[in-house]
């Protein structure tokens, strides 16, 4: 009967293709880092953001968040690297990252929050129905119609000319037992409905759920990741509830941890609520940001504040490894950052 090592090495072998080292931990790996830019969370991180692995940047509205991201693809394209910023709400200023440094040139920009619009003016109105084939709409009750029916004084002036019309004299020499000639109605038809117009519509639609937009985006970041050649690609969708992040499969964040350590590429995630699990290497959770009134009379700034919730593989202080776990104490850092308006202080 083989021994235990044994079997275990057949299977290793057998799954060498599919799951490399199916029953031998990950080793340790101390990744390279990039800067952000923010020297203060630099200090914290070691350098920076890893390379080849998932950045989640967790916090609400005015955090800070979509700071420390530009600020980071600003670091990246300034080396001469080109990134991708996949947008879900199309919530991306161009001049703001222009203004912290970012190279619009080496940055592709995803846009997944805008609907698509026909190629030809007026093709929505080409297959609509007329107004008679439609229900009439409901009648507003309230003061001359809730302010959409016509004065009393004018449909008094109609009355007559209605009554008139009742009493022509062609009308009273008809008798009512005599047949009475029907005007002959031509036949409308409806010109036939291509389906191309109606998809278009469809899209647009869609385009408006969430869930669609997330999809889109997950799809376009696949394709990012799998392609290569991009030093760092964030996936901003910071403003998505969460109900609607949390929808995101394990396995699609496990896909792009695998695809990122390939080629090498630091993906960053910003998003209100903690969705990436274990597949994220660094968690940084944001708070809001705290104005700062320099002035009595102006708006100098903001300052915010991150904590390092995870940080998986983090260089030691030495190499002396004790027997028991270290009490992890809480790491953060706090910046300030001021608009351009105020200029240099």
């Amino acid at each position: 009967m083989p021994s235990a090592s044994a079997i275990r090495s057949q299977i290793e072998a057998a799954l060498a293709q599919r799951i490399p080292a199916a029953l031998t931990p990950r080793p340790r790996i101390i990744r390279p880092v990039a800067p952000t830019g923010v020297v203060e969370l630099d200090a914290v991180l070691d350098g920076g953001l890893p390379l080849g692995a998932i950045s989640e940047l967790v916090g609400p509205e005015c955090s800070g968040r979509t700071s420390v991201a530009l600020s980071f693809v600003a670091q990246m394209t300034g080396s001469g690297n080109v990134c991708a910023w996949v947008d879900v709400c199309d919530g991306l200023d161009p001049e703001s990252g222009a203004a912290v440094g970012v190279d619009l040139k080496r940055l592709l920009w995803v846009r997944c929050g805008t609907a698509r619009r026909p190629a030809q003016p007026g093709t929505e109105a080409a297959f609509r129905l007329p107004q008679k084939y439609l229900a009439p709409p409901p009648i507003k009750k309230g003061l001359h119609g809730g302010g959409f029916g016509p004065h009393p004084r004018t449909e008094g002036k109609g009355l007559s000319a209605a009554i008139g019309n009742f009493l022509r004299p062609e009308q009273l020499a008809s008798r009512c037992g005599e047949p009475q000639p029907r005007p002959k109605l031509e036949r409308e038809t409806i010109a036939q409905v291509s389906p191309e117009p109606a998809l278009k519509v469809n899209e647009r639609k869609q385009a408006e759920k969430p869930w669609s937009r997330i999809e889109r985006a997950l799809h376009a970041t696949d394709l990012l990741l799998q392609a290569g050649g991009f030093a760092a690609i964030v996936l901003d969708m910071a403003g998505l509830a969460p109900a609607y992040v949390s929808r995101v499969p394990m396995a699609t964040w496990f896909r792009y941890r695998a695809a990122a350590e390939r080629t090498q590429s630091a993906f960053v995630l910003l998003t209100q609520y903690p969705c990436a699990k274990s597949s994220a290497e660094l968690l940084l959770r944001l708070v809001n940001g705290e104005p700062r009134c320099d002035e009595p009379t102006m708006f100098t700034g903001m300052k915010h504040h991150v904590t390092v919730e995870r940080q998986r593989f983090a260089q030691a202080q030495s190499n002396v490894v004790s027997i028991r776990k270290p009490p992890r104490p809480e790491r953060g850092a706090a910046w300030q950052t001021q608009p351009a308006s105020t200029g240099m202080r």
